[in-house]
């Protein structure tokens, strides 16, 4: 031991008083942060866990940096005792008590024997790690306070990162697997299967996705934790969710499919049977338009009439084949056949009622026509000139265009114009327009 020290003039009684104080306060300290370490729920589950990977790296680093720190505490802790001993020797201390004091307190008093088990994979002063071929080391106490502060962080900082990861990941993926469960045999209740269905193969890969990163997460845990950029501080950052948060949604659509699936199983009976009344009127509406084109046929001579197609089959047999999927229980084929059928249903109703409504096209200009011919017939009466020649002539020669067979509408609208400026000329009105003639009221009646 130096009779000097190079630190500076020897420290007197007060000095020497603060200082002990001040070093027994940050050994305290120490203490209390190493016992809460050494109790940390984090560090007693990496001692006992099956590591791999970065965490494994970690760990042995982390361990041999925690003896690090319980030899330096040591060290430090008998180098304390010993100071106070010497100044509990006398209540004033003597030149020679002050001198040691001076250079314990403020020299390097402390050296530690270095060793393969202690300080390999330990984090060095300067960065880095120990290797084993450090014998020894000396510090200051105030050295060794900062090195076992950069050691406890350091090793605070990879306990409390793991251990968030296990209590954050873990508990998260095992709720998930339990839905996952529940969801799989739901969706093999309503015939969503893998290697059937989209959505059962989605549900055998999410499986196998949350088994193996459980198993990652429970083996490296720091392979999952991200850093906060800029912080220091231990424990500074948050555990990695990118593949749990991707597969969390992957599962909630899948869940939205089943749910659309179960829909159909809850209604598709109803589906099924107003599918069946949608065709059914298609198929009574075109058997009416047929039924119309014949009579037209018979009754409306020179007129080009719409051929009606026959009656939706291959929509029946698809509704047969969606009946079929029902009795099965095969929901997941169901659910777009239904969906299909019934635009397609919508669609072939309003083109039979678009047939019927061109096939009587010619059935409804005869009607309008023999109601204009009434109408100025009715209007003549009113006066007085039911009897006039011209208007008898012209009106029978119409009423028997409209009321033969076959009738000839062009023949017969030409008819009843003629009748109507007649008519217009005996009451004094304006002749008109052939296909614009007044009504009977004066109105313009419409064209043909």
């Amino acid at each position: 031991m130096a009779d000097t020290d190079p630190a500076g003039p020897v420290m007197d009684r007060d000095e020497v008083d603060r200082a002990l104080a001040r070093l027994g306060q940050e050994h305290e300290a120490i203490e209390t942060s190493l016992l809460a370490l050494q109790d940390h729920a984090g560090r007693r589950l990496l001692e006992g866990a099956r590591l791999t990977g970065v965490t494994a790296e970690r760990w042995t680093s982390t361990e041999a940096a925690i003896t690090l720190l319980w030899t330096y505490f040591d060290a430090y802790t008998d180098v304390l005792r010993t100071a106070r001993d010497i100044r509990a020797r006398r209540r004033w201390s003597s030149r020679e008590d002050l001198v040691e004091l001076t250079e314990l307190l403020r020299g390097e008093p402390v050296t530690v024997a270095g060793s393969a088990s202690a300080t390999a994979g330990a984090p060095t002063p300067h960065g880095g790690q120990a290797g084993p071929g450090v014998l020894s080391e000396r510090y200051s106490l105030s050295a060794l306070v900062d090195r076992m502060n950069e050691l406890y962080a350091s090793s605070l900082d990879m306990v409390v990162a793991a251990d968030a990861v296990w209590s954050a990941l873990p508990a998260r993926i095992d709720l998930l697997s339990a839905e996952l469960h529940r969801t799989s045999r739901l969706a093999h209740s309503v015939g969503v299967r893998p290697g059937e269905h989209p959505a059962g193969d989605d549900l055998e890969r999410i499986t196998r996705t949350l088994k193996k990163l459980r198993e990652q997460v429970v083996s490296d845990p720091l392979a999952f934790w991200k850093p906060a950029e800029g912080s220091s501080a231990p424990g500074g950052g948050k555990p990695d969710t990118t593949v749990y948060d991707r597969e969390a949604r992957a599962l909630e659509d899948v869940r939205r499919e089943i749910d659309a699936v179960l829909a159909v199983r809850q209604d598709a009976e109803k589906r099924i049977v107003r599918l069946r009344d949608v065709l059914s009127r298609a198929d009574r509406t075109l058997a009416e338009a047929r039924t119309a084109r014949g009579e037209v046929l018979a009754k409306i001579a020179a007129t080009e009439v719409p051929v009606v197609s026959g009656p939706p089959t291959a929509l029946q047999e698809q509704l047969s084949t969606a009946a079929e999927y029902r009795r099965h229980a095969q929901w997941h084929r169901l659910s777009p056949l239904l969906e299909a059928l019934e635009q397609k249903a919508e669609d072939e109703l309003l083109r039979a009622r678009e047939s019927l409504t061109a096939v009587t096209a010619p059935l409804a200009v005869r009607a309008e026509l023999r109601g204009r011919l009434d109408a100025y017939r009715a209007k003549v009466s009113r006066h007085g000139l039911a009897e006039d020649p011209l208007l008898v002539e012209r009106y029978e020669k119409a009423r028997r265009m409209l009321w033969s067979a076959p009738c000839d509408l062009r023949a017969a609208e030409q008819a009843v114009l003629r009748y109507q400026q007649a008519v217009a000329e005996l009451l004094g009105a304006a002749p008109g327009v052939p296909g614009q003639g007044a009504g009977p009221d004066g109105r313009r009646g419409p064209g043909t």
